[in-house]
């Protein structure tokens, strides 16, 4: 998409996000790492970064909800997505032996996403760590010895660490969706599209049903529905939304309209180039 641009990431050099970036935008970016998903989306609000990349959701462990959260606290859009294919490996320390490992340490998403595998790893305790490749430096420096770490093969790699078991995840389809962001909104993409937003009403019976009925009576397909607690107004919600299709579109903005119609808030995060589905992108 862009040559040169520095792109924020959450997490230590050879993280997943790290990789989502390079697909997003190629090998000419300088990806920038940051110890928070809050410093992302900072970051790029400020104009410190071109864009940022986050994960929004895995294809196992469910969705990411402090970045929906984020999305909706932040005036940023979202310009590009990215299925990446996530394999986990279980690190260790050269010549250590999967029978030594006591604890094993990676970030709560990877911890779930190899819940089965873990579990298989008798007498072994899971301990949540802020990053995957994060884990792997971690216990490189502190030394231990009995401990693994669930991160890339790249970050094994990249920290002069042992892999002692690939493809540790439960299922093989485990696919996390990354979002690219930047403080202007994307031109009208090309080819296939998605369209993100966020929408809440009074909360009153039929409410959904009539919103996505906007939808519907279009034929466009809503790919993607999640609801939010709204901050200080306990038992109300906020719903995102993904449908296939640009906000440009004469059928999709008419939906829109309606929507607007109904609901007491709408805010479009952003039409993008859709990527391949997740099982087409192996």
């Amino acid at each position: 998409m862009t040559e040169g641009h520095r792109v924020a990431f959450q997490g230590e050099p050879g993280a997943y996000s790290e990789q989502a970036a390079y697909a997003i935008f190629g090998d000419d970016i300088e990806a920038t790492a940051n110890a928070s998903f809050d410093e992302v989306f900072g970051q790029v609000e400020r104009g410190e970064v071109a864009y940022g990349v986050v994960p929004i959701e895995n294809s196992l462990a469910g969705s990411i909800h402090q970045n929906y959260d984020l999305l909706l606290e932040h005036e940023l859009y979202i310009v590009a997505e990215h299925n990446l294919r996530v394999s986990h490996c279980l690190i260790a320390h050269p010549g250590v032996d999967r029978s030594e490992i006591r604890r094993v340490y990676s970030h709560p998403q990877a911890l779930a996403q190899c819940a089965e595998s873990l579990r298989d790893l008798s007498g072994v305790e899971s301990i949540a760590h802020n990053d995957t490749a994060g884990s792997v430096r971690f216990i490189k420096e502190r030394g231990e010895r009995d401990a693994a770490a669930i991160a890339s093969s790249a970050a094994a790699e990249l920290y002069g660490m042992a892999v002692l078991e690939r493809e540790f995840e439960d299922e093989p389809a485990n696919f996390t969706r990354f979002l690219a962001l930047a403080t202007e909104i994307s031109d009208t993409p090309q080819g296939e599209a998605k369209t993100s937003l966020a929408f809440a009403g009074k909360n009153e019976p039929g409410l959904l049903i009539r919103c996505l009925s906007a939808f519907a009576l279009r034929n466009i397909d809503l790919t993607k529905i999640e609801s939010r607690p709204i901050r200080g107004v306990p038992w109300e919600y906020i719903f995102y939304l993904d449908f296939a299709g640009s906000a440009s579109e004469a059928p999709c903005q008419r939906a829109l309209d309606q929507l607007r119609e109904m609901a007491t808030f709408v805010r479009v995060f952003g039409s993008y180039p859709r990527a391949s589905a997740a099982w087409r992108a192996q």
